[in-house]
């Protein structure tokens, strides 16, 4: 069963720079920029974060962390990671 999809026709003004940026990323992935440009767009629209991801970005918005992590070397990185949870 093949279901249409109902798409309008419609124009917007980009900076030259975003537009040919939009048409190398298009064709990295070998589709059309109108393909390309939707899905990116329906990404944004329709992935909203959850409530648990939501309350993460806001307690990262407020300056709070988890912890420090110690990149002196392996051990000390592992431990810190460790200890944050």
């Amino acid at each position: 069963m093949d279901e249409t999809i109902d798409r309008k026709q419609t124009a917007f003004r980009l900076s030259t720079d975003l537009l040919e940026r939009l048409k190398m990323a298009a064709k990295r992935q070998n589709r059309s920029l109108n393909n390309f440009v939707e899905s990116v767009l329906m990404d944004v629209v329709y992935n909203e974060p959850n409530e648990e991801t939501k309350a993460a970005i806001e307690e990262a918005k407020a300056g709070k962390y988890a912890g420090t992590i110690d990149m002196r070397n392996f051990d000390t990185f592992m431990k810190s990671i460790n200890d944050i949870e």
